[in-house]
């Protein structure tokens, strides 16, 4: 299996499939058709039903071969990469028994090595797909769509493995926070999904962040600066005020586990007018509520101190936690960590502090925890994937369908 794992992702990475957050189309990019097309004609070469809609999304079966009455599992996968880095003309290399030193990412001053990057030490002896140091990989998500892909091929070529009906869907524009915007869960027509998503080898995640955006808008007063006493009001300056107001320890680069921050990830200003781009997250509600309100407290004094409405502040929430959706079902956490403990890995069940498209389906009726792919690093040069943990996904998914049928 490792060999058709390295020839089917290196064939999907190759695919340019990059999103662009600032196009209003779906797909945000014409070149993820490539990918969804390719896929789309892969599947009819198994004979299984499959179709495409006008957004890209595809969506396909395997039916069940037994007779017992098992939920329909949904299995899902994002086909685009991230904006943020380079993905195009992805030359994909193979480490073969990786040894634990330092790895020159092909021609370029790029390495990947156990200091920076630690939790190389539990991929020595794995066969590893790194970059060449000029692109980001795609692993997040093509390895996912690669594990879902081999585990239905699996699954046809071991029909005594029993399972219920399998529905599968590869999305566009997760990198973007747009993967579920179109989904039809109705179409779908699952009982609850798991999405392949995560990155080290044993992780399941079913909880996430409650999630908002928030911009703040600071109109100054902007007179010349050599008669600026007691009339100029720089924007910059009360930006930075208004910044200075939040706790400088509640930021990403200071928090993990359920801990929640205020990040401010973008900037821009003159005296007239600046803004503040921020990302609010917290996994408990009522402190995720307490967030957006201190934002919004922060303008209130800082307005009455100028007596006038110098600031304001737009928040939209993005996302909620699924755990709350997810844990009145127990058994959609209880078979996958099962299943991960008898493949002699040990489950690594901790809060997703990032986006995931199952914290919006969740939410759209359709229960979606999250589980591993093998890769890591996501989103640049140093992202790889380990081909042995992308085998233990492919496992681990026909043990979740075959535990299902058993358990019904």
């Amino acid at each position: 299996m490792k060999q058709r794992l390295i020839d089917r992702l290196t064939r999907y990475v190759k695919v340019d499939t990059q999103a662009d957050a600032a196009s209003e189309s779906t797909p945000s990019t014409e070149k993820q058709w490539d990918l969804i097309r390719m896929l789309e004609e892969e599947i009819k070469a198994l004979n299984l039903e499959v179709d495409v809609d006008d957004k890209g999304y595809l969506m396909a079966t395997l039916p069940s071969n037994t007779e017992k009455d098992v939920p329909t599992i949904g299995l899902l996968a994002h086909i685009d990469t991230s904006p943020d880095y380079h993905a195009s003309n992805v030359n994909p290399v193979i480490v073969e028994q990786y040894n634990g030193e330092d790895i020159t990412l092909g021609n370029t001053d790029k390495v990947l090595s156990t200091k920076t990057f630690p939790q190389l030490e539990k991929v020595i002896g794995h066969t590893l797909m790194t970059t060449d140091g000029t692109t980001l990989l795609g692993a997040d998500d093509k390895a996912g769509v690669v594990e879902i892909m081999e585990a239905i091929i699996y699954l046809l070529e071991h029909p005594e493995i029993k399972h219920g009906k399998i529905r599968f869907s590869f999305t566009p524009d997760e990198e973007i926070g747009r993967g579920p915007h179109h989904f039809d869960v109705e179409r779908f027509n699952a009982d609850f999904a798991y999405t392949l998503d995560g990155s080290l080898e044993g992780e399941l995640q079913y909880e996430s962040f409650n999630a908002a955006s928030a911009v703040v808008e600071v109109n100054g007063v902007n007179v010349h600066p050599g008669s600026a006493k007691d009339v100029m009001v720089n924007a910059n300056t009360l930006a930075m005020a208004f910044n200075d107001q939040l706790p400088s320890d509640e930021v990403p680069e200071h928090t993990e586990g359920y801990e929640g921050f205020y990040h401010l990830s973008d900037m821009s200003g003159t005296v007239e007018k600046a803004t503040l781009q921020y990302i609010i997250r917290d996994h408990d509600k009522a402190q995720f509520e307490r967030r957006k309100n201190h934002l919004l407290d922060i303008a209130k004094v800082l307005n009455h101190k100028y007596d006038q409405e110098l600031i304001t502040v737009t928040i939209k929430d993005q996302y909620y936690n699924m755990g709350e959706k997810i844990k009145p079902q127990p058994e959609l956490v209880n078979i996958p960590e099962k299943v991960i403990k008898s493949l002699g890995m040990t489950p690594i069940i901790e809060p997703i502090r990032g986006g995931t498209d199952g914290s919006q389906l969740s939410f759209m009726g359709l229960p979606t925890p999250n589980l591993f792919t093998g890769g890591a690093n996501f989103h640049g040069p140093y992202e790889y994937a380990s081909i042995d943990v992308m085998e233990k996904a492919v496992h681990t998914i026909v043990g979740i369908v075959s535990e299902f049928e058993q358990q019904s």
